[in-house]
């Protein structure tokens, strides 16, 4: 990065690769982002305040050495994340400051993925009790987990510009989401987001969950510490906590020196794990010749459990099960699930007190995962 002084005083930079010349295109490109940050760090530091008149489009194009067609679209991009307004024959001019503007608001945005869900209502309960003591009011919507309701829900909180943060769920975390771009309209707003439970990598955005890999290691390891060698396990595909319990998985069953074995792996997307009788012949196939199996959650661990018996497959004896979440279904099973607990209305006060220190930009990282331990029942012996 090179610093430069504008003709009024205020300092810029531009960028430079060591050792070869940037292409056309990625010059185009950084120039163009370069002019957006600009601006963002002049309002940030104070230099240019509400009303303030930008520079001209000839004076910038100067500066940053583009086309006054790439100052336009810089200038439209910040115009429709309200950072800026152009009045026709004068100029353009600061827009409301924004970040005092956020400062001013007082609800937040919570998003998940089902309202019956059985971690839901405990989680919600934690982020309300929070941000209720300080003042914020809860605005909560649901994704259903599918993709087109995230992304309604998103085009409408950009819309109507009137929350100061945002608390939010994974759709279908663990497959590539086509609706990213909408967070990033929302962080270039600098509206401040957390993920709960799980999160996109492909954002830099900070979580509060379970650590799922932990999770899945501990399980495994209580299953080889009771003798137990052959295990398979059934998990979500399309939810990155699956990819991260499976990780746990993997790096219990390689310390312990056992082999891991595909045939073993049960994947199941969102819709099966809520109704996994539509994969049960799958799932006993799979299984077959394993004394013990790691479930994704209590949901999938209950159901099968029920299916089990009704073959006539006895609980623990014939296979071994354990889960995640340590909810009311775990108890409630017609075999009581070892489970491993979630920290639900704890980690939903720990995911709103993250995000009001974001809003008051004390908070450097905001991530936290929570350790879990093991729940002995009579689904493991």
């Amino acid at each position: 990065m090179e610093r430069c002084i504008d003709r009024f005083g205020f300092s810029f930079y531009t960028e430079r690769k060591q050792g070869k010349e940037l292409s056309h295109l990625e010059k185009k490109s950084t120039k163009y982002q370069e002019l957006i940050d600009y601006v963002y760090n002049l309002i940030d530091d104070g230099t240019l305040k509400s009303g303030d008149r930008l520079f001209s489009e000839n004076e910038l194009s100067a500066m940053f050495h583009i086309s006054r067609q790439t100052v336009r679209r810089a200038i439209g991009e910040l115009e429709e994340n309200g950072v800026v307004k152009r009045i026709r024959g004068s100029g353009t001019y600061i827009g409301d400051n924004r970040q005092e503007n956020l400062k001013k608001r007082n609800r937040i945005a919570v998003v998940t993925t089902y309202v019956d869900s059985y971690i839901f209502p405990k989680t919600i309960q934690g982020i309300e009790k929070v941000l209720s003591e300080h003042g914020y009011f809860v605005q909560i919507a649901f994704t259903n987990n599918t993709l087109e309701r995230e992304k309604s829900v998103l085009e409408d909180m950009i819309s109507q510009d009137d929350v100061a943060g945002v608390i939010v769920e994974g759709t279908k975390s663990g497959l590539p989401n086509p609706n990213l771009f909408l967070y990033r309209k929302l962080m270039k707003r600098r509206i401040p987001i957390l993920f709960f439970n799980t999160f996109y990598p492909e954002l830099d955005v900070p979580h509060v969950s379970l650590n799922d890999v932990e999770a899945g290691s501990k399980a495994v390891q209580f299953l080889i510490e009771k003798g137990h060698k052959d295990i398979g396990a059934i998990l979500k595909l399309d939810d990155g906590q699956g990819r991260l319990r499976y990780l746990g998985y993997l790096n219990a069953m390689e310390a312990a020196g056992l082999p891991v074995k595909d045939s073993r792996m049960i994947w199941i997307d969102t819709e099966e794990s809520r109704q996994l009788s539509l994969c049960m012949d799958r799932i006993l196939s799979r299984l077959e010749g394993c004394s013990a199996v790691l479930c994704y959650n209590d949901q999938v661990a209950f159901q099968l459990i029920h299916l089990l018996r009704e073959r006539k497959i006895a609980i623990p004896e014939q296979l071994a099960v354990i889960s995640i979440d340590d909810s009311d279904l775990a108890r409630h099973s017609e075999v009581p699930i070892t489970s491993l607990p979630h920290p639900k209305e704890k980690l939903g006060e720990t995911a709103a007190n993250h995000l009001l220190e974001m809003l008051n930009g004390r908070c450097k990282n905001a991530t936290f995962e929570f350790s879990t331990r093991v729940v002995e029942r009579e689904s493991t012996g």
